[in-house]
Formats: C-alpha cells, structure tokens, sequence
C-alpha cells in the first residue's frame, strides 16, 4: 500500500498499454510487432521511469522488472474484462510479452540514470511509433509456410485412400489445445468425386470447403482451400468477434500423399500450406505450426485406427 502512495502514477503505464492495444486490434485491426514488442517495451519502460523518478540509482532491475510485470498482467486482465482481447491469444502472447517488458525496463535504467527523465515525450514518442508501424505492418504480404506430418499405417494403400477421402466422426479430443478453444476436426465429407470433387472437412467452427485439384487414386489427393472457418474459439466474457479470427490466419492449400511399404504397410502424409499476418512472424509461426501439426496428428491416427480395423 506503501508503494502506490509513494508511486500514484503508476497507473500510466497500464492506461498507456490498455489505450495502444485497444487501438492496435480494435481500429488499426494489426497484429505484429508494434503490437506484441513495441506496446510491452513501452510498459516496461514507462514503469521503470515512474518508480525511479525520485531515486534512480537506488532502483533495483529486479524491482523494476517485477513492477512491470505487474503493470503487464493488469493490462492483460483489463483487456480481457473489457472484451478487447480473449485469453487463448494472451497466454500465447505471454512468453513475448514479458521478455520485452524485462528489454524495456533494462532500457529504462540505463536512460533515467544518465538523464533527465519525463514520462510525457515517451508516450508521445511511443503512440506515435505504435500508429505507424501498425499501419505499415497492415501493408505487409505474409509469406507462405508448410508443414508436414507422416504416418506409418498398417494396412493396405487401398484401404487407407478409402478413408483419406472422407472419415467419419472423429472421437473428443484428449489435447488441451483443443479443450482450451482451438478448432479441431471433427469429420469429412465429399461431393462427386475425381478433379472439381469439393470435399468438406468440419471443424469445430465450421467447415473447410476443399476443391479437388489432384485425385490420383491411390496415391496423391491434394485440394485447394476455397473457404474456412475461425481457427479458435477466444474464451472471454464476451461474445466478440476479434479482428485476428479472420484472414488473418488462411490455409491455401492441402494434400495426402500415400506411399506403399508392403502389401500391409502404408505411409501416409498430410500437408499444409498457411500465411498468416501476425507478427514477429518467428514467433506466431511456432505456435501455428505446432496447432497444425496437431490437426494433422488426430486426422492421421483417425484414418489409421479405421483402415487397421
């Protein structure tokens, strides 16, 4: 209580973090960088020139990381009561988040022990960096990206093909991926068959609507994405529809690759081919490709538990 008498600005930081991100997501509707490393850089930064601006060089890193740590989690909670952001997309922010914050406040050290130090031209500063980069990083053309998952079924190649095609229902999911919200598969259907065949794989939050462009029985179906529904559904205490759950994460394309061992052996492969406008572009890609790996692994293991029935 002793320290909020001492520091009664230190609000600012969880205002100035609150204000950007609704902006950013809200208004701009861009997720990256100015995003995910600028907005918590600045929270780190500003909080540590609250807190040391009677005594800097008294002020302890391990003080000002943690106080900006705290100003982080208000920020975080405050966005998800007011319905700005959900939780899925926080907790997989988190690890970013609060590195830069830590960059932020050892920044901040450094600066307010050598000058002269005012929080108001480094929120004018800040706010002025965040609006431009986001505005230039809503302009970017993201990159195409891949992922492939293989499987060893034993069973014949025909027999698999069979339900590569379409499967039925899918059993609930075990992962807590998917428990926590991410949309996972829960069937797949066809229409016609051959090229121009559209197969429909559903989704917890709909359906993918998958033109056929390659049919090679028993070895090659590969299809473009012609529609696809939300990746996730965000837990919050709204019912909001986030800007990030729409084209900002598109699957272009997918194919089954199937390759005989042995009479009884079959290896089977799905891959995918995604772009997604979230950025840093290192950091979302480790996320999305682990999510789609996981898609890839219950459809792979539906397919094998039906064809080794």
């Amino acid at each position: 209580m002793n320290f909020y008498k001492k520091h009664q600005h230190f609000y600012i930081p969880i205002l100035f973090g609150v204000v950007l991100i609704s902006i950013g997501t809200r208004f701009i509707e861009s997720y990256g960088i100015a995003l995910f490393l600028l907005t918590p850089l600045l929270i780190g930064f500003l909080t540590t020139l609250l807190i040391s601006k009677n005594k800097p060089n008294e002020l302890k890193l391990s003080t000002a990381t943690l106080c900006g740590f705290i100003n982080t989690i208000a920020v975080s909670l405050t966005i998800l009561l007011v319905g700005v952001e959900g939780l899925i997309c926080i907790i997989m922010a988190s690890p970013i988040l609060f590195l830069f914050v830590f960059i932020g406040c050892v920044i901040s050290l450094a600066y307010v022990r050598r000058i002269n130090h005012h929080p108001l031209p480094i929120i004018l500063i800040g706010s002025t960096l965040f609006i431009g980069l986001s505005f230039a990083e809503k302009q970017q053309k993201p990159s195409l990206s891949e992922v492939k998952t293989s499987l060893i079924i034993h069973a014949p190649i025909e027999k698999v093909w069979e339900n590569v095609v379409t499967f039925p229902q899918l059993e609930e999911p075990t992962e807590l991926l998917f428990k926590a919200g991410i949309a996972y598969p829960i069937n797949a259907t066809i229409e016609g068959e051959g090229i121009g065949a559209i197969r429909y794989c559903n989704f917890t939050t709909g359906s993918f609507v998958e033109p056929i462009t390659t049919w090679n029985a028993p070895m090659h179906l590969a299809f473009d994405v012609l529609q696809q529904p939300a990746p996730m559904k965000e837990i919050s205490y709204w019912n909001f529809d986030a800007a990030h759950l729409h084209d900002y994460f598109v699957s272009k394309n997918g194919e089954f690759r199937l390759k005989k061992i042995d009479e009884n052996t079959t290896e089977l492969t799905g891959t995918t081919w995604y772009t997604h406008r979230i950025y840093p572009e290192f950091y979302w890609r480790l996320w999305s490709n682990e999510i789609i790996h996981q898609i890839h692994y219950r459809v792979l293991n539906h397919i094998k538990n039906e064809a080794e029935k």
